[in-house]
């Protein structure tokens, strides 16, 4: 029953019928309690999504498994402390239980409570543990610590993954072969699982068969005649008379011989040939059956609770072609086959009850031979061997399985090599995206082959890359492509949103936003893409509130406690921006954009000096960020700090040409060291870049006014008004038309517009 309803549960789970396995394992659990079973309960719940149910079940237990996904469900319940003290006791002695999945799951506690040293050892634990273990890699990769790829997926961890899977193929290659060896000296009657009362009846009265028909050498054999007898029978013999057939001893008879003369019979053949005696029969051969099989069959036949003892003992002729053998076939019907070709028997059941003997009916023998050719007798001959070729026929398996270990290692090698290949390329990739080197993560992303770049995780790497680089048309190119490709693939969704935001293509944003929600509405992507879509609209309490919602349904979701960070920024509540930018850092401190946020934050509260480090951490993490330079040259500028401002905005020309902020802020750094022409000079370059950007003719217009050039400086004015520039630039730039004629007041002045 134990091995019925643990099967059962198994088989739900692999159907994905979670409740179904749920119900089923509790009464495993109830009617065999163990710590084995309440772990497979345990699985079932987790699989339902149900760790707390999980947690209180396996809370206490000892084995390993079970620790392993006790502290599973504490790490999904965010219960790190706890998880942490079962997946590392203070006893040394005790192993992190699950090898690299408990190494792993480790390195994420670890990771998430801020000991990233910590969380690098296990990671680099289970990487060493299983080379395949991916997800270990891609944390690596993202606090930044990953070695190269290629020494990561190396030749060693090649020969790891054959030994590993050489060392499971032959396991299951010898059990196998242990279940095949034991099928073919069982050769039971039982074809098919078809146990129909009927069939029972039949098999059982075979077994009978096959008892009398194994023990000539103790009594005279049937007639080859084919005359019908009847005889009394009686139970299957006791284990003395077995152990005595063993031994070559002739134990007492089964039966009375009906037929005295049936025993010269035995030394011909039908065609009265000469039988040669073989020379193994002083160890007479039996056949083996499982007597588990045995019992259920004779509990399903009889009510009765007593203990039985099995009626299928083997044991064959000294004479090889006089051996029968028993061919079991998909139907109801089994046949007796021997060189002597005995008919077919049909007899009822005997059995023994309590150590009494019950007689059956008589045995009728039919008429008519049966007629199998000598190919067929071989087979049969083979699958009932005598115990002197079973070792024959361990060696043929033993040397069958070492060849094929051989040809599967070669397999196994070439199969691992070609994998770990491909993984050098994607963890290159990553390690290198992760590391903000997107051009070069590019270029190795386009090494990989068509069908594998082509996948929506690569497409939304590529897609990140080029966000990253703040070429947001190429991004919106590629993430379209993935959503064509695989439209249920929801990871990168929430960068492509913020592309589409930056785009400001509202409609395409808003259809994004609902495939997303008609897709899942529980993943946290969907609701970035939704508090984007209104933050577009200048609806930024709407947005705060779906951008809540991505936190509550993934509180470690780092990006969507930056995006709140963003919107109460717009709301000036630099409180809780501030908050939400820390708890995006509490989860990945690699996240640059939420340094990012508290650097803008404090340069808004004119904190330079907290600005100045929070822009220099964000520079830290990704050193190509042409945003990123210029507001760290900003905050320096702030400081009085200009030289090392102004090599700060060279570089984030250098990153990206297209940008027109660091030029800007370069024109603003030189006219407050007086560099008016050189100011002038950076200006003209960027009206090429930003032809209709209005503060820069307000700043050329400025610059005009303090060289006494009036009339450039209204042409410059009027022009930047025609622009429409914000209404903020519109009051500072009519305010510095009216003071074009005031040259006391130039002075005071400080160049800047906008």
């Amino acid at each position: 029953m134990e091995a019925i309803l643990a099967d059962s549960v198994r088989n739900s789970l692999e159907q994905l019928l979670y409740r179904n396995a749920i119900f089923m394992c509790e009464r495993l659990c109830a009617e065999f309690p163990s710590e084995r079973n309440l772990l497979l309960l345990a699985n079932c719940y987790l699989h339902n999504n149900q760790a707390y149910c999980a947690y209180h079940i396996l809370k206490g237990t000892q084995m390993a498994q079970c620790r392993y996904l006790f502290a599973l469900s504490c790490f999904q319940m965010n219960l790190l402390n706890e998880a942490e003290a079962t997946l590392s006791p203070n006893d040394s002695s005790v192993e992190v239980p699950n090898g690299a999945a408990g190494h792993y799951l480790l390195g994420l506690v670890y990771r998430y409570t801020d000991r990233r040293q910590s969380a690098i050892y296990h990671f680099n634990q289970a990487l060493s543990l299983d080379p395949l273990l991916w997800a270990a890699y891609e944390e690596l990769c993202i606090l930044g610590s990953a070695e190269e790829a290629t020494s990561v997926f190396d030749e060693a961890s090649v020969l790891s993954v054959q030994k590993r899977y050489i060392d499971h193929e032959l396991t299951s290659q010898s059990s196998q072969a242990t279940i095949d060896d034991h099928d073919i000296s069982s050769n039971t009657v039982i074809g098919t699982e078809d146990f129909s009362p009927g069939k029972l009846k039949q098999i059982h009265g075979n077994n009978l068969r096959d008892v009398s028909g194994k023990y000539p050498s103790a009594t005279s054999s049937q007639p080859v005649t084919g005359a019908a007898s009847s005889v009394p029978m009686y139970s299957t013999p006791s284990p003395v008379v077995v152990q005595a057939q063993i031994s070559g001893i002739a134990p007492p008879p089964l039966y009375r011989n009906p037929n005295p003369n049936a025993q010269c019979n035995r030394a011909f053949g039908a065609d009265n040939t000469p039988r040669v005696p073989n020379s193994t029969n002083q160890g007479l051969r039996r056949k083996y059956v499982d007597e588990g099989k045995l019992r259920k069959v004779s509990e399903r036949l009889f009510s009765d609770s007593g203990s039985r003892r099995n009626i299928r003992l083997a044991g064959e002729s000294a004479s090889t072609n006089s051996a029968t053998s028993l061919l079991s076939g998909n139907g109801p019907s089994s046949k007796f086959i021997g060189v002597s070709k005995f008919n077919s028997i049909s007899s009822r059941s005997v059995t023994t009850r309590k150590g009494q003997l019950w007689s059956c009916e008589s045995v009728e023998e039919g008429a008519h031979h049966d007629h199998i050719d000598d190919s067929r007798l071989n087979i049969t001959a083979s699958s009932s061997s005598p115990c002197c070729n079973n070792r024959t026929i361990e060696l043929e398996g033993a040397a069958r399985t070492l060849g094929t270990a051989r040809f599967s290692s070669s397999r196994i090698h070439d199969g691992a090599t070609d994998l770990l290949v491909l993984l050098r390329l994607i963890g290159e990739g990553f390690r290198l995206s992760c590391l903000c080197r997107c051009q070069d993560a590019l270029d190795t992303f386009a090494k990989l082959p068509h069908k594998h770049y082509n996948t929506g995780w690569v497409l939304s790497q590529v897609g990140k890359a080029f966000f990253e680089m703040v070429d947001y048309h190429e991004a919106d190119r590629i993430f379209s492509l993935a959503r064509i490709a695989y439209p249920y693939f929801l990871e990168g969704m929430d960068i492509y949103s913020t592309v589409l935001y930056h785009l400001k293509e509202d409609m395409k944003l808003s259809y994004l936003a609902q495939e997303l929600v008609s897709t899942d509405r529980l993943a946290p992507q969907t609701w970035c893409a939704m508090g984007n879509c209104y933050s577009l609209q200048k609806d930024h309490e709407s947005a705060l509130k779906n951008f809540h919602r991505a936190v509550q349904l993934n509180s470690r979701f780092a990006y969507a406690h930056t995006l709140c960070g963003h919107e109460y920024v717009a709301l000036e509540d630099y409180e809780n921006g501030i908050k939400c930018y820390q708890s995006a850092l509490r989860i990945d401190s690699r996240h640059y954009n939420a340094w990012y946020g508290l650097g803008m934050i404090y340069l808004r509260q004119e904190m330079f000096a907290f600005s100045e480090h929070h822009f220099r951490m964000a520079f830290q993490i990704n050193s190509l960020s042409s945003v990123v330079m210029s507001y760290l040259g900003i905050a320096l500028h702030a400081l009085k700090r200009n030289g090392e401002a102004l090599k700060m905005m060279d570089g984030a020309v250098l990153a990206d040409r297209k940008n027109p902020l660091p030029l800007y802020q370069k024109a603003n750094i030189l006219v407050s060291m007086e560099d008016l022409d050189g100011a002038l000079s950076v200006l003209e370059e960027l009206k090429e870049c930003a032809p209709c950007e209005s503060s820069v003719y307000a700043l050329m217009g400025s610059i005009y006014r303090r060289r006494n050039m009036f009339d450039k400086a209204m042409l410059h004015f009027g022009l930047a008004l025609d622009l429409k520039p914000s209404a903020a630039d519109v009051a500072t730039i009519k305010a510095a038309i009216e003071k074009l004629h005031v040259p006391d007041e130039i002075e005071d002045d400080d160049g800047s517009i906008g």
